[in-house]
């Protein structure tokens, strides 16, 4: 079952969950503005390390905080002239984490799919640095600091031309926030309450640090197996093996 943030009314919030994992009274941390902003940030910061097992787990069907009210597309106006183009965050704001397709559309507003290239280290990458800037439709990107660097500059201009799919950073809480809760599936969201009472133990309460370590480590394989397994409308295939008897 899905848990909201903080839960007064029937005590099934994130925040009363961290109360009982800690071992303190009701209202411990609900009643104080100082140790629910504390929560708040030790919560977020868990969902920075959710996102770090579950973007690297997740196959065809990519992670994204589902709290998040567009997906995880970004678009960007092609212009004649420009070869580099800088994304740091989304269209609300969002910190992009990295691009992981990206698409260009051609004088018809055809989009096609740009190679990933490494101006530094591959072969045949010399329209990215040999100063002689050709014109045309870049068919290669580069990925510099938060930028995107194509191989050929683009000699004509259409809006919303580039098309990217990207991973970013989830939609935070606030100290205020009630029935808000974690984008993610409902069985996975004890992590928001059990990293940061794992992380309160270490520093403050040495007993409990060892078992709620050993509930976070659960988690942590929870969280990476449902993400590996949720592509459950694909066929599988067989894959032949292939042996060298010689």
């Amino acid at each position: 079952m899905s848990i909201q943030f903080n839960d007064l009314s029937n005590l099934r919030g994130l925040v009363q969950f961290y109360e009982r994992e800690i071992g303190k009274d009701r209202g411990y941390v609900s009643d104080n503005a100082s140790r629910l902003k504390e929560f708040t940030a030790d919560a977020n910061n868990a969902w920075d390390s959710f996102l770090s097992l579950a973007l690297p787990a997740s196959g065809t069907w990519q992670y994204d905080d589902s709290s998040h009210t567009d997906y995880p597309i970004i678009t960007a106006d092609l212009t004649s002239g420009q070869r580099s183009y800088t994304f740091g965050t989304d269209e609300n704001g969002n910190i992009i984490l990295d691009f992981y397709r990206v698409l260009v559309a051609d004088t018809l507003g055809v989009f096609h799919e740009m190679n990933a290239k490494d101006a530094q280290k591959d072969p045949n990458t010399q329209d990215f640095w040999d100063g002689r800037n050709a014109g045309g439709q870049p068919t290669s990107y580069d990925k510099t600091a938060n930028g995107l660097f194509f191989d050929l500059v683009p000699n004509y201009t259409i809006e919303d031309g580039i098309k990217i799919y990207i991973n970013r950073e989830a939609s935070y809480f606030t100290y205020t926030d009630t029935t808000k809760k974690p984008g993610c599936p409902g069985l996975l969201h004890a992590w928001f309450y059990i990293e940061p009472a794992c992380n309160y133990a270490r520093q403050k309460d040495k007993k409990r640090y060892a078992t709620l370590t050993q509930a976070k480590l659960a988690l942590e394989e929870k969280i990476k197996q449902h993400f590996s397994r949720r592509t459950k409308d694909e066929k599988p295939r067989l894959v032949p093996a292939y042996q060298d008897n010689r």
